[in-house]
C-alpha cells in the first residue's frame, strides 16, 4: 500500500529512470535493510542524475516504522490482500521503469502464493537478490525457485557458489543470473594505535565478532575457544558487538546472550570478553574493525551464502577466521584468513594462537584481504547494479555518472613541510620512498588550477612549498635533478636514469605558475621566472619529444602573459624539432612523432596545438589534429577509454595490451581533449573527456573505481585482474588535474 510520506519524495522522474525496491528498510534492524540502505546511498551518489529509487518497505504482522522519504509503499507481508494492491499501484505508477526485490526465505513465508501472485501480476521488468541460496532442493522448493525465476528478467546473488547452485541444482538459465558481491565500505585506514588509545584498548589484542545476537551466530564457540587462548595470549580481549535481534527478541527475550555472558563467568573471563549491546552507528562500527586485530565468523548454519558483517571486516582489512560457509571458502585462502569446522573450538583456539603469535602473517593476511575485497567496495556495486539496469532497461536508461566533490585531503595528507611524497602504503605515505621533482611540479600544476578556480588565498603557502622544492632541485648548470630522499639528498638514481623528461615537467609547472601572474603575489612570480629563465639554455640539448612537449607548454603559459621574443623563437625551434620526428615516423596508418605509444602521449599534439596557438604556424595545426586523432582511435573503442599499456608500448604494427593503465595518462589525455575543445569547440572531444573522465569512476575495462571517495586518493593502476591500491602522489595529482578540468 502506498505509505503517506510518498509526497516528500523529491527525486525527479522526469529527469531519471525510476527504480522500486522491494525490501526490509532502516529503522528495521535487519541486516537486507542495511544492505538496501547502503546499496541505494551507493547508486545515489554516483548515478542520481540519471537513476532515482523508491523504495517498499517490507513488515510483517504488528511491526510499523516511521521511515524515511524514498519509503513510498508499506507491504505487510502477512496480509495476501495486501500483495494484490502493491501490484495494482506499481503498474499504475508511470514513473517506475524497474522492480528489484530483496529475497529472503523468511520475509514472504507466510505468504508464499501470494508473493508469487504479485511477480506474475507485474507489467515491469523485475529483478531479483537472491540473500540464501538452498543447495540440493526438494521438487516443492525447486518448482518454487523456477517459479520465481520465470517471472522475472534477472537474478542476482552474490558468490559464485550460490550462482552455481542455481544452475546445476535448479537447472536455472545461466544467462539470466549475474553474480554482484556484497558491497563494502572503503575506509580511511586510520591505524589501530591510534583507535586502540581511542577505545581504551591499548595494549590488547582484539578479537570482535559483530551482528545481530541469536544462537545462529555460534560464539558460544568462541567462548569456549578463549581459555586456550587466554593462556597463551593473556592479553586478549574478544569484543562481541551487537544487540539481540528484534525477532529472537521478541521469541526469547535476552536468553542467549545472558547464556553467553554465564559461560564467560563461569570460566573466568570477564577481563577478557566486552558486550557491546549496541547497533553501532556504521563510522563507529568502521573503527571498531579497524583496530581488530582477527575478526571471528562462527555460524553454524552452512547454508548462509554471505554475509554483511563478514565483508565490513573484510573491509577494514580484518584477518579472519571463519567456517566454511560458500562465501568463506570463496575468498579465503591461505593469503587471506583460516576456515575452522563448524563449533570446533579447538580449531578455532589452535588459528587464533597461530595469528596472534605471527604478527608478521597477520599483516601479510590484512594486506592480501583488503586486496581481494577491495573490488566489492559499495561504489563498485553500484556500477555493477547499474550497468545491470541498464540492460535490463535498454534505451529507456541513459547512465550519467555523478562528478565527485574536488577533494584536497589525500594530496595534503602526502605533503610534508618538504614536499609531496612519491609513493603510499595503501592510504598511508610511504616518507621512505622521498620525494620527486615529477611529483612536486605536478602538484604545482593541480595547486594553481585549484587556486585560480578558487581563488583561496590560503593555499598561497602550499603553492609555495612545491615552488620551492622545484627550486632545491635545480642546479648552478641550469638543469633539475629528480630524486630526492627522506633526508633530502639527491640519490644515486639521479645519476643512472634520464631526467630529461623531468627537467620538462618542471619547465611546464613554472609557465604554467607564471600564467597565474595576476592572481598571484609578485615573489612567488618572480621566482618561477627566474628559474624558467636559468632552465631554458638546458633544453638545447635536449632531443626527447616529452620533454620538448612540456617545454613547449611551458613556453605557452608564459606567453599568455608576457611577450618573449627570445622565448617565442625557443618554442618554434622546439615544435620544429616535433615536426621533424612527426615527418620521419608518420606514413598512412601511422600519424604519430615516434614508431611507438607510450607514456604521456597527448602532450605531443597538445604541444603542436600550443604551438600554433602562439605562431599560427599551419603545419603545427594540422600535426596537432591529425595525431590527436589518431593517438584517439588507439585509446578509445566501444568500452570506453583504454590508455597504452605501462607493460607493453604499442609499437608500430602491432597491437597493445591494455592491462596496466595508469592514471596519469588518463588525466593527461583529459587535459589535452580539454585544450582541443576550448580552441576547436567540437564536441567529440567532450564527449570524449567525459569519458575518459569517468575510467576513474568505474567505467573502465574492470567496471571498478580507481579513484576513492573516501580518502580523496587515486589508485595507483589497473592491472590485469585488480586496481592498484596503493595511492600514491603521481596517481592523486593526476586525477585532481582531471577533476579541475572537469570543473570548468
Amino acid at each position: 500500500m502506498k505509505n503517506e510520506k510518498e509526497d516528500l519524495n523529491t527525486t525527479n522522474a522526469n529527469t531519471s529512470t525510476e527504480i522500486l525496491f522491494i525490501t526490509s528498510y532502516p529503522p528495521r534492524e535487519c541486516g537486507i535493510a542495511t544492505y538496501s540502505e547502503d546499496l541505494i546511498k551507493a547508486l545515489n551518489n554516483k548515478f542520481s542524475h540519471s537513476l532515482s529509487f523508491k523504495v517498499c518497505a517490507l513488515e510483517s504482522g504488528d511491526a510499523h516504522y516511521s521511515y524515511p522519504k524514498e519509503v513510498s509503499y508499506v507491504l505487510n507481508t502477512s496480509d495476501a490482500t495486501e500483495y494484490t494492491k502493491l501490484a495494482t499501484d506499481i503498474n499504475n505508477d508511470a514513473h517506475l521503469k524497474m522492480v528489484m526485490i530483496q529475497h529472503e526465505f523468511g520475509f514472504f513465508a507466510k505468504q508464499e502464493a501470494a508473493f508469487l501472485q504479485l511477480l506474475t501480476a507485474l507489467t515491469k521488468p523485475i529483478i531479483v537478490v537472491f540473500h540464501t541460496v538452498l543447495p540440493h532442493p526438494d521438487e516443492k522448493l525447486k518448482n518454487k525457485i523456477k517459479a520465481i525465476s520465470s517471472a522475472c528478467q534477472s537474478l542476482v546473488v552474490m558468490t559464485h557458489t550460490s550462482a552455481n547452485i542455481l544452475i546445476n541444482d535448479y537447472e536455472l538459465p545461466e544467462e539470466k543470473i549475474s553474480i554482484i558481491a556484497h558491497g563494502t565500505h572503503l575506509v580511511p585506514h586510520l591505524g589501530k594505535k591510534f583507535l586502540k588509545e581511542k577505545y581504551g584498548l591499548t595494549g590488547r589484542k582484539v578479537l570482535t565478532t559483530f551482528g545481530l545476537l541469536s544462537s545462529g551466530k555460534s560464539i558460544e564457540t568462541t567462548i569456549e575457544a578463549l581459555p586456550a587462548i587466554v593462556a597463551e595470549c593473556p592479553e586478549v580481549m574478544f569484543l562481541i558487538i551487537g544487540k539481540t535481534h528484534p525477532e529472537v527478541k521478541k521469541l526469547e527475550g535476552e536468553k542467549y546472550r545472558e547464556q553467553l555472558e554465564q559461560m564467560v563467568a563461569e570460566r573466568g573471563l570477564q577481563k577478557h570478553v566486552q558486550f557491546i549491546n549496541q547497533y553501532l552507528a556504521l563510522p563507529d562500527l568502521l573503527e571498531h574493525l579497524q583496530l581488530t586485530d582477527i575478526y571471528l565468523f562462527t555460524t553454524n548454519d552452512p547454508n548462509q551464502a554471505v554475509s554483511g558483517t563478514f565483508v565490513y571486516a573484510m573491509s577494514c582489512a580484518c584477518p579472519i577466521i571463519s567456517t566454511p560457509i560458500p562465501h568463506a571458502k570463496e575468498v579465503l585462502t591461505s593469503k587471506t584468513g583460516i576456515i575452522f569446522d563448524f563449533r570446533d573450538s579447538k580449531q578455532l583456539s589452535a588459528a587464533v594462537i597461530r595469528l596472534l603469535n605471527n604478527e608478521p602473517l597477520r599483516k601479510s593476511i590484512s594486506s592480501n584481504t583488503l586486496q581481494t575485497i577491495v573490488s566489492t567496495v559499495w561504489e563498485n556495486a553500484a556500477v555493477a547494479y547499474a550497468l545491470l539496469f541498464e540492460k535490463i532497461g535498454g534505451r529507456g536508461v541513459t547512465l550519467s555518472f555523478n562528478m565527485p566533490p574536488v577533494k584536497l585531503d589525500h594530496l595534503r595528507l602526502m605533503t610534508t613541510h618538504i614536499g609531496i611524497i612519491q609513493f603510499a602504503r595503501v592510504s598511508q605515505p610511504d616518507i621512505s620512498t622521498g620525494y620527486t621533482l615529477d611529483d612536486n611540479a605536478r602538484a604545482l600544476v593541480a595547486i594553481g588550477m585549484y587556486y585560480k578556480l578558487t581563488g583561496d588565498k590560503t593555499l598561497i603557502p602550499e603553492i609555495s612549498k612545491y615552488l620551492k622544492f622545484i627550486r632545491f632541485c635545480l642546479q648552478p648548470e641550469g638543469n633539475f635533478l629528480n630524486y630526492v630522499d627522506k633526508e633530502l639528498w639527491f640519490t644515486e638514481q639521479n645519476y643512472a636514469t634520464n631526467l630529461d623528461d623531468s627537467n620538462g615537467r618542471a619547465l611546464w609547472a613554472l609557465g604554467h605558475l607564471i600564467s597565474l601572474t595576476d592572481l598571484l603575489p609578485e615573489e612567488i612570480i618572480s621566482e618561477a621566472k627566474d628559474m624558467l629563465d636559468k632552465a631554458l639554455p638546458h633544453f638545447e640539448s635536449i632531443s626527447s619529444t616529452r620533454a620538448l612537449a612540456f617545454a613547449i607548454k611551458g613556453l605557452y603559459y608564459y606567453h599568455t602573459v608576457y611577450e618573449s621574443e627570445k622565448k617565442d623563437s625557443q618554442l618554434i625551434k622546439f615544435a620544429n624539432r616535433l615536426v621533424e620526428m612527426y615527418k620521419y615516423e608518420s606514413e598512412t596508418t601511422w600519424n604519430w612523432f615516434e614508431s611507438y605509444l607510450t607514456y604521456a602521449n597527448s602532450i605531443l599534439p597538445e604541444a603542436m596545438l600550443s604551438a600554433w596557438l602562439i605562431t599560427k604556424e599551419p603545419i603545427y595545426k594540422e600535426i596537432a589534429l591529425t595525431s590527436l586523432d589518431f593517438l584517439l582511435s588507439k585509446i578509445f573503442n566501444e568500452n570506453g577509454i583504454e590508455v597504452i599499456s605501462n607493460r607493453k608500448w604499442l609499437q608500430k604494427g602491432e597491437k597493445g595490451g591494455h592491462f596496466g593503465e595508469q592514471p596519469i595518462d588518463v588525466a593527461y589525455t583529459i587535459l589535452t581533449l580539454d585544450k582541443f575543445y576550448e580552441v576547436f569547440h567540437d564536441e567529440e572531444y567532450s564527449r570524449k573527456k567525459e569519458i575518459a573522465f569517468n575510467w576513474f569512476l568505474g567505467n573502465n575495462r574492470l567496471h571498478q573505481i580507481v579513484y576513492n571517495p573516501c580518502t580523496g586518493g587515486c589508485y595507483d593502476g589497473l592491472e590485469e585482474t585488480h586496481v592498484n591500491l596503493n595511492q600514491g602522489a603521481e596517481s592523486t595529482v593526476s586525477y585532481l588535474m582531471a577533476r579541475l578540468c572537469m570543473e570548468k
